[in-house]
């Protein structure tokens, strides 16, 4: 997820801290198990399966435990369970040219993978407009699957997290359909279920190329039995046409995704709707999403806004307003570095050093959502222990 996010790359430096122990292969962390009751307690949920079942913040990996390894990759979500994500974003779906599913966060790959260092392929490289925007590089749709499968991953944001590229050619870029197999071969070994939330990334631009995803995304659900309502698989898009369709195709739950309040989603573009991101969050527009989708994904923008300095503001009535029509939220996306906290948490004069992510996560967690997508799921739940028991 994310394509939409103010992604800040380019400054170099990083240290590396991993908040939380791991203890064995069962991937739990320490505190967790007492958080999990905590969060129950407080929050009402559990054992009563489906997403009353999670506990509350829930912590989602952010494409796996991006802080730590290339992004997309199953070794990127392997490490979140291990770190002790409730859920995994395992798959930003893209299709390849003979109709597969793959996870990477964008179509164009040049980005993420060494595509560009396979003299193959270097006739495959091209301009095109992805939602209103001249895009260069090397995309999923122009590969077949056995292609793609050549290449490798790498880390998407070097100068930011120059230890992540030690894993740099190591791994695949997985398929939806391993990553199905994969999620079921971890909740048997773990004795627990393994939530996945995957996103379907620019449906309109994929629909117009004869790739629709949403009827893809439906049928290997289907195939492999978590098309389902008690699914343990959230299907998310920026795009709420899209939703609309999934909502039609499958039982699962769905989740709205909203970039920042000026923008308008490419689905409202291509339509003519008028609507801006601000309209959706108003009480008129949640009622709306809130009639096909169980969630919404906002930047935490639109959460607690920043004044011109990157300083947190006052809180909106988000929170409150999408809980009274029944909707959860999952804000994205928070991170360790310097550059990706609000100006008042960053702390010292290295650009990539870490902050004060704890003081971020208890800020947010204040204003009630439901869980947030971090790149560092052991911090994320460390920080919803201290709110928790606080």
């Amino acid at each position: 997820m994310g394509t939409q996010e103010n992604e800040q790359a380019g400054v170099t430096g990083r240290r590396t801290l991993l908040g939380a122990a791991v203890l064995g292969a069962g991937g739990a962390v320490l505190g967790l198990a007492g958080t999990a009751r905590a969060a129950d307690a407080r929050h009402g949920g559990g054992g009563g399966g489906g997403l009353k079942s999670l506990p509350k913040p829930t912590i989602i990996g952010h494409r796996g435990a991006s802080g730590y390894r290339p992004e997309h990759t199953l070794g990127s979500y392997q490490l979140a369970l291990d770190l002790g994500a409730d859920i995994v974003e395992a798959g930003d779906l893209v299709p390849t040219r003979d109709g597969h599913l793959v996870c990477r966060h964008e179509p164009e790959i040049g980005g993420t993978t060494d595509v560009a260092d396979h003299p193959e392929f270097a006739d495959r490289k091209k301009t095109t407009s992805l939602d209103g925007v001249a895009t260069t590089g090397w995309f999923t749709e122009d590969f077949t699957l056995a292609e793609l499968k050549t290449l490798r991953a790498t880390e998407r944001i070097p100068a930011n997290r120059p230890h992540n590229t030690l894993y740099d050619g190591r791994s695949e870029i997985p398929t939806f359909e391993e990553v199905l197999k994969w999620q079921a071969e971890q909740t048997r070994g773990r004795g627990k279920q393994v939530w996945i939330y995957p996103e379907l990334k620019h449906p309109t631009y994929f629909r117009k190329l004869g790739l629709g995803l949403e009827e893809r995304v439906a049928k290997v659900l289907h195939k492999h039995g978590r098309d389902r309502r008690d699914s343990p698989v959230i299907l998310q898009s920026f795009e709420p046409t899209s939703i609309q369709r999934l909502n039609k195709l499958v039982d699962n739950p769905l989740v709205v995704l909203l970039s920042g309040a000026t923008t308008r989603p490419w689905d409202f573009v291509e339509t003519g709707d008028p609507r801006t991101v601000a309209d959706l969050v108003k009480p008129a527009g949640l009622r709306e999403i809130a009639s096909y989708a169980q969630g919404i994904g906002p930047t935490l923008d639109l959460v607690i806004p920043k004044d011109a300095g990157g300083n947190l503001t006052t809180p909106t009535t988000l929170v409150s307003d999408a809980h009274k029509v029944g909707l959860l939220l999952h804000p994205y996306t928070m991170r360790n570095e310097n550059p990706f906290l609000p100006a008042n948490f960053r702390k010292g004069t290295d650009a990539d050093a870490y902050g004060d992510v704890f003081g971020a996560y208890r800020t947010y967690f204040a204003t009630g959502i439901d869980g947030v997508f971090t790149d560092n799921p052991d911090t994320g739940l460390l920080a919803r222990e201290d709110f928790v028991n606080s």
